[in-house]
């Protein structure tokens, strides 16, 4: 497989970027990808409301995170590679109509297994969207275009995480935690309608590939041994773990630690959130005229000090967190992961061209495993404690240096 890196040389203006995907196409993608995260912070505020309902310990109705992570981690495994050879657009409908079923599933649970159960349904299927978006991204579009065309489907995709604990801790106060998933059914039927009306299949038949299961490991095989892959996708997956640590223990950090309400809750996550939105927002439009690697490292640059500061909020010795230091650190936290997400990402899928598909089920299985190991680790200590949430910040920020290093050391080398 041949990989080649940006080179931070007389870029292209960023409207004349070769291979930039089509607004009208990055739009119902962008939707399709943000069912993932949308199915999980628009329930985050209601965490608390299950542990009580079903009279579960904080750590099993984070179970529903975990069973929800895994399945999207599995899905992609399969969906990815099969739309190689299939295509992508029928998948991707398919995948929609899927995620409607299971949150009504999930809505109408009578008991914490069930709900577990609907959202590993609900898992599988929204996989489509997360997979399929970036494959149909390196489908159409081209060198510094892929880059600028993650940079802006995440952008689009953060409001997600801005709007969706707002809509949560709107929706729980009248319809409670089933509520959520009754709004969830309704995204997703919206979503499938989108991706009829404005996704045309992106991958021809002639560049399909062909072959049954050996096949089919034999590419994924292929990918996940290449070197630029590896290191590039390290720092996207731990980062998200980064991320993902703060999205698991965020409703006890803010509602138990903090003393805030669900809605309060809501309100300070979506905060946060915009600093993921802002940098993703900045990234689309410094992509070609700075080598994604150069802001990629800037990104992590910033994340090690906001960990110090969460780190030294957490230890200080009042009773309980201030709201103020704890935002600081979280708002600092989402602003450099904005920067580091979007260009981890494009760097990863660069290097699989020809085999996006097998590539972005690679990717995001990493990534959506990864967070479901993270989500029981951060409860680990109960509600009122956030070192564990720091311990796996951590330690995934370690894994994201030496990643780090290593794609700036094949930068340096190619250019």
């Amino acid at each position: 497989m041949k990989s080649t890196l940006p080179r931070a040389q007389a870029p292209d203006p960023p409207s004349t970027l070769p291979g930039t995907v089509p607004a009208a196409v990055l739009l119902p993608l962008a939707l399709a990808g943000a069912i993932g995260p949308f199915a999980t912070d628009t329930y985050l505020p209601a965490l608390p409301l299950i542990v009580g309902e079903f009279g579960v310990s904080a750590s099993v109705a984070q179970l529903t995170l975990t069973a929800f992570m895994v399945s999207l981690a599995a899905g992609q495994l399969v969906i990815g590679p099969l739309s190689d050879r299939v295509g992508r657009r029928t998948l991707l409908i398919l995948g929609s109509v899927g995620t409607a079923v299971a949150a009504v599933v999930c809505a109408l649970a009578p008991s914490i297994w069930v709900l577990v159960l609907g959202r590993v349904a609900q898992g599988f299927f929204g996989a489509a969207g997360i997979v399929l978006s970036k494959a149909v991204v390196v489908d159409v579009g081209r060198g510094a275009g892929v880059a600028k065309a993650f940079a802006t489907l995440m952008a689009l995709q953060s409001v997600a995480p801005v709007i969706a604990p707002l809509v949560g801790g709107a929706v729980v106060p009248f319809g409670g935690w089933r509520g959520v998933f009754w709004l969830l059914a309704g995204l997703s039927v919206v979503t499938a309608i989108g991706v009829v009306a404005a996704v045309p299949e992106t991958l021809h038949p002639g560049d399909r590939r062909t072959g049954g299961v050996m096949s089919t490991l034999g590419d994924m095989r292929f990918v996940a041994t290449s070197g630029p892959f590896v290191a590039r996708v390290s720092v996207f997956v731990f980062t998200f773990g980064v991320l993902f640590a703060y999205i698991s223990a965020s409703p006890f950090i803010y509602q138990d630690m903090v003393g805030l309400s669900p809605t309060a809750y809501s309100v300070a996550f979506t905060v946060n959130a915009l600093g993921i939105l802002a940098s993703n927002l900045a990234g689309a439009r410094l992509v070609g005229r700075f080598a994604p690697e150069r802001i990629l490292a800037t990104g992590v640059v910033g994340m090690l000090p906001a960990i110090a500061v969460l780190v030294v909020v957490a230890l200080s010795p009042a009773g309980t967190l201030g709201l103020g230091p704890v935002t600081v650190g979280f708002i600092l936290l989402t602003l450099s992961i904005g920067a580091i997400l979007p260009n981890a990402a494009a760097l990863s899928m660069q290097a699989t061209r020809g085999h996006s598909g097998s590539g972005s089920a690679l990717l995001g299985a990493a990534q959506f495993s990864l967070a479901a190991l993270v989500a029981p680790l951060t409860g680990f200590s109960g509600p009122h404690s956030a070192l564990p949430m720091l311990a796996v910040m951590g330690a995934c920020a370690l894994v994201v240096v030496v990643a780090l290093t290593a794609v700036l050391r094949r930068s340096a080398r190619a250019g």
